[in-house]
């Protein structure tokens, strides 16, 4: 790590640990996620209420473009350690994922959205390993948790922001969703120039190693574990355009959705560095482990829900699951393998979380229109705690993990 990029940002104990680099990176996901939230929480209700798509379609859109996404990250990772470059990739991510803002604002298809989605989950898929790898090496290994805890925080904390903002759009200028679709693209653009102009990238020292291949075999077993077991846990974790069809089913108002949204986005704020912190010291796979418990339970309470006040709770109490598990799950991938073959490494991870993400969207549509709502949440509860098991029992701890 050069001493610039990993530069504590203040003296203070709630951001000792949080370089430089890490700092900027936060303010740049702040940046990126408002401009998202802005327009994401209403878009499923423009696709069925103003574009006249089905649930199943909107299940179809959001896993193609979040495989989409996975399948790049597996690409942009490893080339990011072919050119012992990051900050590029990560450049070039947010500018297309900008550009898709307008793209969904002209929509009058539903192949026009999808086809937005796919543009913006291609630049994610550009930046997120990359982006990964900088904080992973802007940080001391002590703070890993912490460090990934903070990125998260502020990209939920760009998640609360954006929701607001679109409510009080909507409540002064009513159901315009191609208005608030357009204004989306400002924070997006303060994203791509905060990141240009101040994070710094880190390249290693050329050792003399091979290039890295993109392959399985320089990886340890634990690391070659893990992966299938996300890859099940990911196949119960569809999109989350399920809770918000889910609420409406329940009678929550289209006005209120935005704020179901800050909601959860509070707690995921709230929790996420908490979260990375604990893993820091208690160990990544147990705060795994008790965040994927969380998950299987909430999805059992969206099957079993019946009125408006238990989404409401839901919706909070979900935001835990992504509190305990973001932050720890992308330390416990930097902990696992050396550090010269981490955007290789991120890519993969990626990349297995990706192959689910489709048939797990796609599943969860076809469940919920051919049988109901309940059993498709469900099958998700129950693949969930089948991987929490198989955590339990198959995968080993790392560093400072507690393992039985």
């Amino acid at each position: 790590m050069h001493k610039g990029e990993n530069e504590p940002v203040g003296r203070a104990s709630l951001f000792s640990g949080i370089s430089r680099n890490v700092f900027v990176l936060g303010l740049t996901s702040f940046l990126t996620d408002f401009s998202t939230e802005l327009y994401y929480p209403l878009l499923p209700i423009f696709l069925t209420k103003v574009i006249g798509t089905g649930v199943m379609f909107v299940g179809v859109i959001e896993g193609v473009a979040e495989s989409t996404a996975s399948l790049l990250k597996l690409v942009s990772g490893w080339l990011s350690d072919r050119l012992n470059r990051r900050k590029a990739l990560v450049i070039g991510g947010y500018t297309l994922s900008g550009l898709t803002r307008p793209i969904i604002a002209i929509s009058t298809m539903g192949w026009h959205v999808l086809a937005a989605r796919l543009i913006d989950r291609i630049g994610k898929g550009f930046r997120t390993a990359p982006r990964d790898v900088l904080i992973a090496d802007s940080t001391d290994p002590d703070h890993r948790g912490k460090a990934f805890g903070f990125h998260r925080s502020m990209d939920h904390a760009g998640a609360v922001v954006g929701p607001l903002v679109a409510f009080i759009l909507m409540k002064f200028i009513g159901e315009q969703y191609r208005t608030i679709f357009w204004l989306s693209s400002i924070p997006a653009i303060l994203a791509i120039i905060v990141l240009a102009a101040f994070v710094k990238d880190i390249r290693r020292k050329d050792d003399g190693k091979k290039l890295p291949a993109l392959t399985l075999k320089p990886f340890n077993q634990n690391f070659k574990i893990f992966l299938p077991i996300v890859i099940l846990f990911t196949l119960g974790n569809s999109s989350d355009a399920f809770l918000i069809l889910r609420a409406g089913n329940l009678g929550v108002a289209t006005l209120l959705i935005p704020i179901l949204w800050v909601v959860l986005h509070i707690v995921k704020m709230l929790s996420s560095m908490p979260g990375g912190i604990w893993s820091d010291k208690a160990g990544r796979r147990l705060v795994i482990i008790t965040g994927w418990g969380v998950y299987s339970l909430i999805y059992l309470g969206f099957a079993f829900a019946k009125a408006q006040w238990h989404i409401w709770a839901l919706f909070a109490v979900y935001g835990i699951y992504f509190g305990l598990t973001e932050g720890a799950e992308k330390a416990f991938v930097a902990d696992l393998v050396p550090s010269d073959l981490r955007g290789t490494a991120y890519g993969i991870y990626n990349f297995a979380i990706g192959i689910a993400a489709f048939p797990s969207s796609s599943i969860m549509g076809f469940i919920w229109e051919t049988f109901s709502p309940e059993t498709a949440f469900i099958f998700g509860a129950i693949l969930s705690m089948a991987s929490v098991l198989l955590l339990l029992a198959f995968v080993k701890g790392a560093g400072n993990e507690k393992t039985p």
